[in-house]
């Protein structure tokens, strides 16, 4: 891996996108974080945040020209912007889905595109996308249906970037988490193991680790196996 990377990171102050800045900016990287808003800003001179609305495609393609602008390339995306929802059939709408979709997938492809196409260009590049479970394998989904359905598409898109990408160093990758152990989650359901839950700082661990895979070496990442 060279020494010093752009990596760019979506979602980058909730939890697990705040792991996975802090993990690339101890590996002494550049990163550039966007957020929906601002919170409170991590304080290292190699970290750049901006906010944006990711689901509006005109704001996000400026802000990502000026991105490149500056920095030249994005070696790394990491896209960990999305959100949950429970809800089966009887229960999801058209509405649902909508929202669901807008959140989970549109989000990551606003933000995939733009550095995918200069990666192009470069013929170098990775792209993590988050994925989950239900999304993975929509028979666990009749519980989440707008939320697998959006996520399945991730590995949809990655698909595509990689049988465009063969004959490059180009990767996408869909990691693939099981319950992350977050505040958030705790407090919904109190009663579980939370030993058994992933780590975000784990998961930003691994996505690291890939950095140094070859190219094409396991374009789905099921976190429950890479952590045994």
């Amino acid at each position: 891996m060279m020494s010093t990377q752009n990596i760019l990171v979506s979602g980058a102050n909730g939890n697990l996108g705040k792991a996975v800045v802090h993990y690339f900016l101890e590996k002494g990287n550049n990163v550039i974080g966007l957020v929906h808003h601002k919170k409170e800003k991590i304080q290292n001179k190699n970290y750049e945040e901006f906010e944006v609305d990711l689901t509006d495609e005109s704001k996000v393609q400026n802000c990502l020209k000026n991105i490149l602008d500056k920095y030249q390339q994005v070696h790394v995306s990491v896209l960990a912007t999305g959100g949950f929802a429970m809800g089966n059939l009887e229960k999801t709408g058209i509405k649902e889905l909508r929202f669901q979709y807008k959140l989970n997938f549109e989000t990551a492809y606003n933000v995939a595109r733009p550095p995918f196409l200069d990666m192009k260009k470069q013929q170098f590049g990775k792209i993590f996308f988050i994925g989950s479970e239900p999304g993975m394998d929509t028979t666990k989904a009749k519980g989440v249906v707008a939320y697998a359905l959006a996520k399945s598409q991730l590995f949809q898109l990655a698909n595509i970037i990689n049988a465009d990408t063969k004959k490059t160093r180009i990767q996408a990758h869909v990691v693939v988490p099981a319950t992350i152990d977050t505040p958030q989650n705790r407090k919904s359901v109190p009663d579980a193991d939370f030993g058994e839950w992933q780590k975000p700082a784990d998961i930003a661990k691994i996505i690291g680790n890939y950095l140094e895979k070859p190219s094409k070496d396991k374009e789905i990442i099921i976190l429950r196996e890479e952590l045994k």
